[in-house]
C-alpha cells in the first residue's frame, strides 16, 4: 500500500493508536574488524562459520566456513536482533548469541559487543554516544575477561582456543618443524597410530606417609641435613626429569609426559632424596622449543609429588641464563623458585668462581631453600700430572663453601670423569674433613663406568648419589638407578627402593623416550674417549646436532679433539654451562677454520672469534681456576679495545627495574595475562620470552596435545582428541580430511572435521618461494607500514623527501573507504617499497623514514 502512494494514516498507521512499547530489542552488527586497530577491516578465509538462533533472535547475513572475506567490500558479516520483555533480559540473550556464534579466522568486533553489552554502565540503559569514547578499554579485546558460566568464553584466548591448536596442526603438516627444533626430520613419522598408549598404574593417593619432604619442612634445611648425615643406607636422586632427558634427548621432554607418571612417582619412590625436575636448560627449552611456560612446570608437578624433595639446579650468579644478572634478579627469581616448589638448590659456577658461587648461595639460602654447594670436578685427582686440579684444590673449594654456609657438598661430574679410584678418594678425603656435612655424587655414564664410581662413592661416604631410570640411563645419562639399587641390596648401604613397584614406571619410561627418537644422538654406546675430550654429557648431544647443522657431520671425531685443543687454549677450565659453551663454540670454530693450538694462539689479534670466547676472555661470566690465559686474554682483548672486567661480572650491573618491566609487558600482552613469574621469565631471556608470547599469539597453548601429534605431522585421514585446560573435561575429536594443492598467493587450505563440524585452516607454504613477493614488515623506528590489508591507491612522497610526523605518505583502499597512512616520525624518506595499485598485507612495510 504504501508503495502504492498511500499515506501512514490512509493505511491506518496513526501514531495515537499505537500502544505502548511491548519488550525491547537490541541489534548488533558483527564485522570483520579489529577493535585494537581502530576497527581496521581483517581479511582472510573463514576457518568456521556457524549462526546463532533461538527464540526472539532474528540473524540478517550470509556466511559460510571456507568464505573468503576480501578488502573490496563491505565488512560487515552479519546482523543479529534480538527481543525481548526486558532491557536486562535482552542484554542477557544478545550475550548468549554472541557467545553462541562462532566465527574464526579472521579478527570481528564480537569482543568488543561483549564488552559494551557486560559494561556496568551500558547495563543501565543510561548512555550517550560518547559512552565508547570516554572507555577506550572496551577496544581492548585482547585484554578482557568475562565471567561467563562457559569457562571457555570467559576471555579471548580460550575462545580461539580450538582454532589456533588447529591452526598449529595444519602448519606442521604443510611446512614441518624448524630446524632449529634439532628434530631429525627422518626419524620424524608423519602418520599416527594408536598402538602406543602412555599409562601408568593408578595409585592410592591417600596413602601418602609425607617421604623425606616432610622432614624437610617440618625441620627446616638444617634439620633435614642431620637427617641425611644419620639415615642409614644410600640415598638415590632421580635426574629422569631434568638431566637425564637433557643429556639424551636435548631437554625435549615435554610437562604433559612428566605430569602423567607424576602420581606414580611420589608413590614409589617416595623414600628418595630427591627429584631432579627444574633449572639447568630446562627453564629456557620449555619456552624456546617447547612452547610452554616453565613455572607452571614446576607447580603443576609440585601439586601432584607433594612427598618428595624437588630439586633444581642454579648456575650461580647466571641463575639458568647463560650470562650474568643483576643481584635482584637473582635473588628474586629463588624467592619464586622455592615459592613454586623447589626445595633443594644444587648451587654452582662453571668455573669454580667464589664469588658467582656465594651470590647463588645467598639468595637460595635467603629464599628458604636447601643449598647445596657444589664442586665442578675436572681432571682426574689421581693423577698428579693434571696439575691445578689436584685434591687440594677439591678440598679448599669445598672448605670454603661450608664457610659459606651450605647445608651439604655435591661434586658434579659433568662428563663422566670421575672414575671409582677418584670417586672413592676424593669423597673420603671429603668427608674426613666435613663429618657433619652431606656428600652428594653426580656423575655421566659417558665412559661407561657410571655405576662402578657411584659404588666406590657411597662405600667411600657418600650420602646421596644420582642415577636415572633405567630407560633413561646411560650413555651421556647418569648411571641406572636400577642397578645401583640392586647392586646395594643386603648390604649396608640398602637404597630402600622397591624394583617391583619401579618396574611400571620404567615400563612407562621405555615407551616415553620412543615418542622423542629424532632427538636422540644416534649413539649406541659409551665412548670412554671422554677421558680425553672433556665434553660434559649435557652438551654432547646439543653439540652434536650444532655441528649437523654448521655441516661439519663428518667432522665430529675431529670436534672432540678440536674441543681438548679448545679447552687448553682457554686455559684448562671447569666444563658446565655457560663455561662449556665458550669451549664447543671454540672448538666448531677451529675445525671450520682448520686450526691448530699454535694458530689460534699466533692469531689471536687477527682470528674473527665467537663471541662466547671474547666474552669470556672479557671476564664476563667469572674468573677461571688460576686465571686467563695469557698472554692470549690480553692479545685478544687489546686487538679489539676491550676493557677486561675487574671482579664479578655481575657487581656492576644496575638493579632489574621489575616494575617497569611488569608495566611494559602488561601494556603489550594485557595486564591480566602477565604476571611476576612472566617478568621473571622475560628478565632471564627476554627475546626467548617474546617469540614465546607471538607463538602463544598463532597456535595458543599446545601444552595439551599428546606428544606423538605435538611432534609428528598429521597426514589426511589421521584424528586426534585433545583436551581444553588441563582439567576443563572438555574434549575435542580433530579429523585432518584434506589439504589443497598450493594457491596462487602460496598458501593451502587445511580442512578438518572437529567435533563433526568442518573447519578450514588457511597456511603459508613456506616451501614454495618461487614467483611468490613477501614484502618486509613495518615494527622499527622510522618504518610506515599497511594498517590493514588493501590496494595503494596513492603515493604522497618519494625518496628524499622531507616529511613531518603526522604527514600523509599513502593511500590504501580497503573494505569501500580510503584510508590516509600518516608518516610516523619527522625526517627523510629513505625508502619506498610499494606502487600504486600494489595489494598489501596488514602491517607489511610501504615507507621508511631517517
Amino acid at each position: 500500500l504504501i508503495a502504492s502512494g498511500k499515506s501512514l494514516e490512509e493505511v491506518g498507521l496513526v501514531q495515537e493508536d499505537i500502544g505502548w512499547p511491548r519488550g525491547v530489542a537490541i541489534q548488533c552488527r558483527v564485522t570483520t574488524e579489529n577493535p585494537e586497530k581502530d576497527f581496521a577491516p581483517d581479511t582472510g578465509t573463514l576457518s568456521v562459520y556457524r549462526h546463532s538462533a533461538g527464540p526472539g533472535v532474528r540473524m540478517d547475513g550470509i556466511g559460510y566456513s571456507g568464505q573468503t572475506i576480501t578488502p573490496y567490500y563491505d565488512s560487515m558479516l552479519v546482523k543479529y536482533t534480538v527481543r525481548a520483555q526486558t532491557f536486562t533480559k535482552a542484554l542477557a540473550k544478545m550475550t548468549r548469541v554472541l557467545q553462541e556464534c562462532r566465527i574464526r579466522g579472521v579478527e570481528t568486533n564480537i569482543g568488543f559487543l561483549l564488552n559494551v553489552l557486560t559494561h556496568p554502565v551500558f547495563q543501565t540503559g543510561i548512555v550517550t554516544t560518547s559512552f565508547i569514547d570516554q572507555h577506550p578499554e572496551l577496544k581492548k579485546v585482547s585484554e578482557s575477561k568475562w565471567k561467563f558460566a562457559n569457562q571457555q568464553q570467559t576471555d579471548m584466548k580460550k575462545t580461539g582456543y580450538a582454532e589456533r591448536m588447529l591452526r598449529y596442526l595444519a602448519n606442521l603438516a604443510v611446512n614441518g618443524h624448524p630446524t632449529e627444533l634439532g628434530a631429525d626430520e627422518t626419524k620424524l613419522k608423519p602418520g599416527h597410530s594408536d598402538s602406543l598408549v602412555l599409562k601408568v598404574p593408578e595409585v592410592d593417593t591417600s596413602a601418602s606417609t609425607g617421604g623425606l619432604r616432610k622432614i624437610l619442612l617440618d625441620k627446616g634445611p638444617e634439620g633435614f641435613a642431620q637427617h641425611v648425615r644419620n639415615h642409614e643406607g644410600l640415598l638415590l636422586m632421580d635426574t629422569t626429569w631434568r638431566d637425564a632427558h637433557q643429556s639424551l634427548l636435548a631437554t625435549r621432554m615435554r610437562t604433559k609426559d612428566l605430569l602423567e607418571c607424576a602420581p606414580l612417582t611420589n608413590s614409589v619412590m617416595s623414600n628418595a632424596f630427591a627429584l631432579e625436575m627444574w633449572g639447568g636448560a630446562t627453564f629456557d627449552v620449555s619456552m624456546r622449543f617447547l612452547h610452554e611456560c616453565p613455572w607452571e612446570r614446576l607447580e603443576r608437578l609440585r601439586a601432584l609429588v607433594p612427598d618428595i624433595p624437588f630439586q633444581m639446579l642454579l648456575r650461580g650468579a647466571n641463575a639458568v641464563g647463560y650470562t650474568s644478572y643483576p643481584d635482584n634478579v637473582v635473588h628474586k627469581f629463588c624467592k619464586q623458585a622455592h615459592s613454586s616448589g623447589i626445595d633443594i638448590f644444587r648451587v654452582f659456577d662453571s668455573l669454580n668462581y667464589l664469588e658467582n658461587l656465594k651470590l647463588g648461595v645467598d639468595a637460595a639460602g635467603s629464599a628458604g631453600g636447601f643449598v647445596e654447594g657444589t664442586l665442578c670436578y675436572t681432571g682426574d685427582v689421581t693423577d698428579p700430572s693434571r696439575g691445578k686440579y689436584s685434591l687440594e684444590y677439591y678440598l679448599e673449594l669445598s672448605q670454603k663453601l661450608v664457610d659459606m654456609g651450605v647445608h651439604s657438598l655435591a661434586i658434579k661430574d659433568m662428563a663422566g670423569l670421575l672414575n671409582p679410584r677418584a670417586a672413592k678418594l676424593l669423597v673420603s678425603s671429603l668427608r674426613a674433613a666435613h663429618p657433619n656435612t652431606p656428600i652428594h655424587v653426580h656423575t655421566h655414564d659417558t665412559s661407561g663406568s657410571g655405576v662402578a664410581s657411584m659404588l666406590a662413592a657411597a662405600e667411600a661416604g657418600a650420602d646421596i648419589v644420582d642415577a636415572a631410570m633405567d630407560a633413561m640411563s646411560g650413555l651421556t645419562s647418569q648411571p641406572s638407578l636400577g642397578a645401583i639399587a640392586a647392586n646395594m641390596r643386603n648390604t649396608p648401604l640398602e637404597t630402600g627402593m622397591d624394583m617391583g613397584k619401579l618396574a611400571p614406571l620404567n615400563t612407562y619410561w621405555e615407551n616415553v623416550r620412543s615418542l622423542y627418537l629424532p632427538f636422540e644422538s644416534g649413539q649406541l654406546s659409551g665412548n670412554s674417549d671422554v677421558v680425553q675430550h672433556e665434553i660434559p654429557g649435557g652438551q654432547y648431544t646439543n653439540l652434536l646436532f650444532q655441528s649437523k647443522q654448521l655441516g661439519l657431520t663428518e667432522k665430529w671425531p675431529e670436534i672432540k679433539r678440536k674441543y681438548a685443543m679448545a679447552n687448553i687454549v682457554l686455559g684448562d677450565i671447569p666444563k658446565v654451562t655457560p663455561s662449556s659453551k665458550v669451549v664447543g663454540d671454540l672448538a666448531q670454530f677451529m675445525v671450520a677454520q682448520d686450526l691448530d693450538v699454535q694458530q689460534v694462539n699466533d692469531q689471536a689479534e687477527t682470528l674473527a672469534f665467537p663471541e662466547s670466547v671474547v666474552q669470556y676472555l672479557r671476564g664476563e661470566i667469572g674468573i677461571p681456576p688460576g686465571g686467563f690465559p695469557e698472554p692470549f686474554r690480553t692479545r685478544v682483548l687489546n686487538s679489539r679495545n676491550l676493557t677486561p672486567i675487574d671482579g664479578r661480572p655481575g657487581a656492576s650491573l644496575k638493579p632489574y627495574d621489575f616494575d617497569k618491566s611488569k608495566e611494559e609487558l602488561s601494556s603489550t600482552y594485557g595486564a591480566n595475562f602477565i604476571d611476576d613469574k612472566d617478568v621473571l621469565s622475560h628478565a632471564l631471556y627476554p627475546d626467548v620470552f617474546v617469540a614465546w608470547k607471538e607463538f602463544e599469539l598463532l597456535y595458543g597453548d599446545v601444552t595439551n596435545l599428546p606428544t606423538d601429534f605435538f611432534l609428528n605431522p598429521m597426514v589426511v585421514g589421521d584424528e586426534i582428541e585433545f583436551e581444553f585446560g588441563a582439567k576443563s573435561g572438555k574434549k575435542y575429536a580433530a579429523k585432518m580430511t584434506s589439504i589443497s594443492p598450493v594457491q596462487e598467493d602460496g598458501k593451502r587450505t587445511v580442512s578438518f572435521e572437529l567435533n563433526g563440524e568442518r573447519w578450514f585452516i588457511s597456511v603459508t607454504d613456506a616451501t614454495i618461494k618461487e614467483g611468490l613477493v613477501t614484502r618486509e614488515k613495518a615494527g622499527g623506528e622510522g618504518t610506515v607500514g599497511s594498517p590493514m590489508s588493501g590496494v595503494i591507491v596513492g603515493l604522497k612522497v618519494k625518496i628524499g623527501d622531507i616529511v613531518k610526523e603526522g604527514e600523509p605518505v599513502a593511500t590504501l583502499s580497503a573494505m569501500k573507504m580510503e584510508t590516509v597512512i600518516p608518516a610516523t616520525k619527522a625526517g627523510v624518506v629513505e625508502r619506498v617499497l610499494v606502487n600504486v595499485g600494489d595489494k598489501v598485507e596488514g602491517d607489511d612495510l610501504l615507507v621508511t623514514i631517517v
